[in-house]
This record gives structure tokens, C-alpha cells and sequence, in this order.
């Protein structure tokens, strides 16, 4: 990592006295001590939203799925919406830590943590609406092709339902595997400073770590070798998602845009929930001096690209409608705009189009509570946008005595409600026993990308009366930063 990074870059560590042992014991706090009340108060509401899906999903099982609000016009509804959400929830984490390592974005180190186990617990939850749907659970294994009790019975691998299999359990094991391999270092940290059970539980999680220059010569290669696999899968997966949908002949779902425009909905939604994580990390946490206006701005970039994606594919979508001469996909998405679930179909444009384009305005882009809010806003449109495909689509077919409303049932919320609690639950978990932020990624960017170092090399005169100036003006916006810091910094 070199240290004569440019002056006018934007430090990635702020704070002052900054040391190596200061970023262990800020970013272990959480792990090392008792939980605060924040914790505590946030993890009984995920627990009781937890409680709400096991509920929820039992009684599914035991009574079937007719207890949702589906009939026989609407077969796919809630579920499968919710499904696909949280799959698109997933896709950030792979990017941020696979693609950003790849192409050496600095700014990843302090986030990728937290978004990798998103991704884990997002995937889980997507997971769950899996195998409730199949109405018989206890035969989920029949999805996989393996030797069963009826010899030679194998999966349909025309069906895109089965691609999801292979897609989404091919991703989850690669994310899994990728997230504990990263955590390594931190958890021999955990161990080293630990003491009883507790450092023999982290003693075997830390798989023999002695932090010699082979094992982090070894840890460097294999973490490459993860991502590279990894990257293919943030395109793979949510394109093979969006094929249950294109290769049938339904209007509204048989497109060819479907593909790039999941990919650009999963990472855009991906990206909403790691910034609406981020910001509460940061504050209840106290992480302001790692999680930086910086890494705050250049999510919300993101978003604002990937949004502006997502918008062009809506337009483009409006426009094949109507340029193809099918009078059925002409209807499909007129029914979308000013059916009885237009409201929906608004929502999602609103959420989706609309809120993300406030990002252009820096004041917004750097307003932490702004930030926060919209973040959530485009989760909640991206739950319209799947619902609004997948509802508006089926609910009036090409038989008019068939058309029939769908109508949601406390199950089906419940579910959704439970999962997202679930969601939560897991991750504050993780948040409990696991560092949130990467502290051997961390301890990299001192010597080159933090305040202090750079205040340093002002204080040497090794850049020039200019460049110190833009520098000075670009720290107003980090609110971890004070005025006294900034006048002390001399031409």
C-alpha cells in the first residue's frame, strides 16, 4: 500500500491518534463488551419479528398454503415477490467485496464486512420463501439432482426453477466461504485477546491463523481466487432469477431486458439496504472515524447510477409495449399504469425513478438522515417493482371470466414481517460476536488513506499551497472532523 497517496483524495480514516492498537479497540468494542442498550432494543424487536416467521411459516405448514392469498388466477404473488427481493438484497455484498478488490477501490475496506454478511443473511431469508412454497417442504431435497429412493428420478434442468437452485446455492456457498475466509484475521484478533471458552471457540474458527507472511501470502491469493469466481456470480444470479420470468409466454414477463435489468435492480437495492445498515452501524457503534462521509457518498453515487439504470429499463419496457404490436403486452403494462394496481405500479416509479434523482444535489448526497431515508424508500419501491411484475401480470390473463384480484392474507405478511425480522436478528448476532468492520483491512489505509497521515505529510510541505487548500475545503463535509482540526492544518 503506498504512502504518497494524491493530498486532494479523500481520507478513509479520519480521527486523530489513530494507531494500529486504536482500530482494534474501536472496531472490537462490540465484540469484547457487553451489548449496549441500542443492541439490546433492536434485538428484541428482530427476535419478536423473528418469532412472528416461525409462527407465521408453522402455520403455513400445517394447514398448507392455501392460507395465503393466492387463487387460481394469481398462483405466484407475495411469496415469490419477496423471494426475489431479498436475493436482489443479497447482490451488494458479493459486489462490494469481489469486484471492488478486483479493481483495488480502497474505500471497500470499511464496508465490505457488514455487506458480505448481508448478503449470507439475505439469501438465507430468500431461501425460506424456497421451501415454503413447495407446499411439502420435507421434499425440498428434490430440487438438488441426487440419487433418490425412486432410482433414476431426475430434476426437470429445463426449468428455470431448477437453474435457481444451482445459481443460488452456488452463490451462497461461495459468499459463505469468501466472508469466513476475510474474517479470519479478525477472529485469531478476537482469539489472541480473549480468554477461557470464549478463546477456544475463536481458536477453532480461526483454523490455526499465526499471522506469518505465508499465511497472509496465502490469505491475499485465495481471496482473489474467491473473487473472481465470485463476479461472474453478481451477473449470474439474478439474471437466472429474472429467467423464471422471460422464458415464459405471459405478457409483461417474456422480455429480453429482464436480465441486465435484475442485475441492475439486485445491486440497486443491495446497495439501499448496505447504506441503510451502514448508517446505523455507524452511529450506534461509533464507527464515524471508519464508515466516512466518503463511503457515504459514494454509495449513494451507486444508487444513483443503478437507480437511473433501473428507470431506463422501465421507459425501454413502456416503449417495446408498444413498438412490438402485441396487443396483449400492450395491455399487460396499460393495466399496470391505470389498473387497480396502479397505486402499486406509481409507488414503484416514485421509489425507484424519482427519489434516487435527488442524489445529484451534493447536500442531499452528504446528509446522513436524508440519506438514510431514501435508502429505505428504494427498498420499499423495489418490493413494488417485483409485486407489480408479478401480480399485475397473472391477475388478468387473456380469459376475462378468470381475472381475479389478489389479495394479501396476515400469513403473507407475516412471513415478510418475520423474515425481515429474521434478517435483523441474524445480523445483530453477527454484530454481537464478529467484528463489523474489517480490522486487518483497516489497519492498510492508515499509512496512506487517513487524516493523520495526510496532515503529516501537509505538515512536511510535501504537496503544494493549492492542493492543501482543496484538501481543508473537502473536510467540511465529514462530520467526525472539527473545525479545530481543520485550522490546524498549515499552508
Amino acid at each position: 500500500m503506498s504512502s504518497k497517496e494524491s493530498i486532494i483524495r479523500q481520507p478513509l480514516v479520519t480521527g486523530e491518534n489513530i494507531t494500529y492498537a486504536k482500530v482494534t479497540d474501536d472496531i472490537l468494542l462490540p465484540v469484547e463488551n457487553k451489548p449496549n442498550k441500542a443492541w439490546w432494543i433492536g434485538f428484541t424487536i428482530a427476535g419478536l419479528g423473528a418469532l412472528l416467521w416461525v409462527v407465521s411459516v408453522g402455520y403455513t405448514f400445517w394447514e398448507g398454503i392455501g392460507v395465503w392469498g393466492l387463487n387460481k388466477t394469481v398462483g405466484w404473488a407475495w411469496d415469490i415477490t419477496d423471494f426475489v427481493w431479498w436475493v436482489g438484497i443479497g447482490h451488494a455484498g458479493t459486489l462490494i467485496s469481489a469486484v471492488l478488490l478486483i479493481f483495488k477501490q480502497n474505500w471497500r475496506n470499511s464496508i465490505n464486512r457488514s455487506a458480505e454478511a448481508m448478503t449470507i443473511f439475505a439469501v438465507i431469508c430468500a431461501a425460506t420463501y424456497v421451501v415454503a412454497h413447495m407446499g411439502r417442504p420435507w421434499l425440498a431435497y428434490w430440487i438438488f439432482p441426487i440419487p433418490n429412493q425412486f432410482g433414476s428420478l431426475w430434476v426437470n434442468f429445463n426449468s428455470p426453477l431448477v437453474w435457481d437452485a444451482f445459481a443460488i446455492s452456488t452463490y451462497f456457498t461461495v459468499s459463505l466461504v469468501f466472508w469466513f475466509c476475510g474474517l479470519l484475521p479478525d477472529i485469531a484478533t478476537v482469539r489472541d485477546r480473549a480468554t477461557g471458552l470464549k478463546r477456544k471457540i475463536y481458536s477453532i474458527l480461526s483454523l490455526g491463523w499465526n499471522g506469518s507472511v505465508k499465511t497472509w501470502q496465502r490469505f491475499e491469493i485465495v481471496a482473489l481466487i474467491l473473487a473472481g469466481i465470485s463476479t461472474p456470480l453478481v451477473l449470474s444470479v439474478h439474471t437466472i432469477v429474472s429467467m423464471d420470468f422471460a422464458t415464459s409466454i405471459v405478457p409483461g414477463w417474456h422480455t429480453t431486458i429482464f436480465p441486465p435489468y435484475f442485475v441492475a435492480g439486485a445491486i440497486f437495492s443491495g446497495f439501499a439496504m448496505v447504506q441503510t445498515l451502514l448508517l446505523v452501524l455507524r452511529k450506534v457503534m461509533n464507527f464515524e472515524d471508519y464508515i466516512t462521509m466518503f463511503h457515504i457518498e459514494a454509495m449513494n453515487i451507486i444508487i444513483l447510477v443503478t437507480g437511473s439504470i433501473v428507470g431506463i429499463a422501465y421507459l425501454t419496457e413502456l416503449f417495446i409495449a408498444w413498438y412490438s404490436g402485441s396487443e396483449y403486452e400492450l395491455y399487460a403494462f396499460q393495466n399496470r399504469i391505470g389498473g387497480p394496481y396502479a397505486w402499486a405500479y406509481w409507488s414503484m416509479m416514485t421509489c425507484n425513478v424519482i427519489s434516487p434523482q435527488l442524489f445529484w444535489f451534493k447536500k442531499i448526497r452528504t446528509s446522513i438522515p436524508i440519506s438514510w431515508v431514501l435508502s429505505i424508500v428504494v427498498n420499499i419501491g423495489m418490493w413494488f417493482e417485483r409485486f407489480v411484475i408479478i401480480v399485475t401480470s397473472l391477475h388478468r390473463d387473456y380469459l376475462p371470466s378468470s381475472w381475479a384480484m389478489f389479495y394479501p392474507t396476515w400469513v403473507d405478511v407475516g412471513i415478510f414481517v418475520g423474515s425481515v425480522g429474521l434478517f435483523f436478528t441474524l445480523f445483530l448476532l453477527f454484530l454481537r460476536f464478529l467484528p463489523g468492520i474489517a480490522v486487518a483491512e483497516v489497519k492498510m489505509l492508515l499509512k496512506s488513506s487517513s487524516l493523520q497521515h495526510k496532515k503529516k505529510q501537509i505538515e512536511e510541505g510535501l504537496f503544494p499551497a493549492d492542493q492543501v487548500e482543496f484538501f481543508k475545503e473537502r473536510l467540511d463535509m465529514y462530520d467526525s472532523v472539527t473545525e479545530e482540526e481543520i485550522s490546524e492544518i498549515q499552508n
